[in-house]
């Protein structure tokens, strides 16, 4: 885990739009009381295929652990586009504010994913995936 504002790879190499627009809603939140803290963000293409090896195991086969963990070619988190936030009372907060900074939880099954989304300032969050293997990104 790491502040928003610190200054591990995890966040330091996040896409800087995105990192821009968590750092400002931190801020915002940090007025009502609430921290952010970032518990994944950037990763590299090893450490997201550790992951999905492990999801493997943990779910029993390749198409179950896809519903929560992409392939290295595929995750948003390897290009730094995407980050998992804690706890959960800002993600709450996020729920309820986070489309006024273009943040937008994607997937219905991971409460703490988070993606940027600038046309949410506008028109709202799109609704979420099911989960990541209903995300035509996903399939490449």
């Amino acid at each position: 885990m790491t502040r928003v504002f610190g200054h591990a790879e995890t966040v330091t190499r996040l896409d800087p739009e995105l990192l821009d627009a968590l750092r400002r809603a931190a801020t915002a939140a940090e007025q009502d009381g609430v921290g952010f803290v970032v518990d994944s963000g950037w990763r590299s293409a090893a450490d997201q295929q550790r992951l999905l090896d492990d999801a493997v195991v943990t779910y029993g086969s390749l198409a179950a652990a896809q519903r929560w963990v992409a392939t290295p070619e595929t995750s948003q988190h390897v290009r730094g586009e995407a980050v998992d936030l804690g706890p959960v009372t800002a993600r709450t907060w996020l729920e309820r504010h986070g489309a006024a900074y273009g943040l937008c939880r994607t997937y219905a099954n991971e409460s703490w994913h988070y993606e940027l989304r600038t046309s949410a300032v506008r028109n709202g969050c799109p609704a979420p995936y099911a989960d990541a293997a209903h995300d035509p990104r996903m399939q490449r």
